[in-house]
């Protein structure tokens, strides 16, 4: 497969602060993925240097084959970005602001541009200063996709949007999905858990990891262990094991490298026969919660 995004050792300071630190990230074509992290955790500065809007302080970045330096010009007619907070011109109507932008896209679709401002209830002859935030975000995607671009990048979309407009976005977005690869930054997990193929976790500037979300999914487990006796826990645990605790008879942990027969293994080594054990899957928002304290307890 192709690979749209390519990072390596990507990096960028500013003065004392490291807002990306040696950044390896490969985004192939076709996948949904969806970068995921803290507040201040380096996404919108990894995506500003991937669409060419701030420069690295080291490393290099590609994307759909081109050195994201040199993203420029007609580079932008292949790329889809919708940033949380773009600036639209308030002054100008829908209809005309989407007129404007046809000149510059020569793949530009008026069906699809119809069709998209019918599914998102844009009306054409409205002022965009009178249109709500949800509004003008649907506005900013539908100009992103009325010329099929090959990648779509959205910065934290969602943000401050009501749950009717979060899904109008993510079915307008999904319906174009099958014709490009989509990179999309956010802080609702729900929505991302229900269609991301892929997802990264970013921390103080740093790729926890970067996976499919099946994969991912696979990999973390909630585990409850009912002991005979005392539950005091013998150390060392394996280093996969967080959030570890212990009381009344009951250890409870997350296993970030799980597999049955290996937990189930390790738990016999260390415990002995136990009651009981209890292996429970975890949806995206848990996992970033375990990968988060970790980082805080680290």
């Amino acid at each position: 497969m192709t690979a749209v995004i390519r990072t390596e050792e990507l990096s960028k300071r500013y003065r004392g602060v490291c807002a990306l630190d040696r950044v390896n990230l490969e985004v192939q074509e076709g996948a949904i993925y969806a970068l995921v992290g803290p507040n201040g955790a380096g996404k919108t500065t990894a995506i500003k240097i991937l669409m060419n809007l701030i420069a690295a302080t080291s490393g290099h970045a590609a994307v759909l084959g081109v050195d994201s330096t040199l993203i420029r010009g007609k580079s932008y007619t292949e790329i889809g970005y919708v940033s949380e907070n773009q600036e639209i011109p308030g002054w100008m109507k829908v209809g005309a602001l989407l007129e404007y932008l046809r000149d510059f896209y020569p793949t530009w679709d008026r069906d699809l541009e119809d069709s998209l401002l019918k599914q998102f209830d844009l009306p054409r002859d409205r002022k965009i200063r009178a249109l709500s935030r949800g509004m003008k975000m649907k506005l900013a995607l539908a100009g992103a996709l009325a010329f099929h671009p090959k990648l779509i990048v959205l910065d934290e979309p969602f943000g401050g949007l009501d749950p009717l407009v979060r899904d109008q976005l993510i079915e307008g977005l999904l319906e174009r999905a099958a014709e490009s690869t989509v990179f999309i930054s956010s802080h609702d997990l729900a929505e991302i858990e229900s269609f991301a193929s892929h997802v990264g976790y970013l921390e103080q500037g740093t790729l926890r990891f970067s996976e499919e979300m099946t994969a991912l999914a696979a990999r973390f487990r909630e585990v409850e262990i009912t002991c005979e006796g005392d539950s005091r826990v013998p150390s060392p645990v394996p280093a996969s094991w967080l959030q570890l605790k212990s009381s009344a008879g009951v250890v409870r942990f997350v296993d970030n490298q799980f597999t049955e027969d290996k937990t189930s293994a390790e738990i016999r080594r260390l415990f002995g026969e136990v009651k009981n054990v209890e292996y429970r899957p975890m949806g995206l928002r848990a996992i970033f919660l375990a990968m988060a304290r970790k980082g805080d307890e680290a």
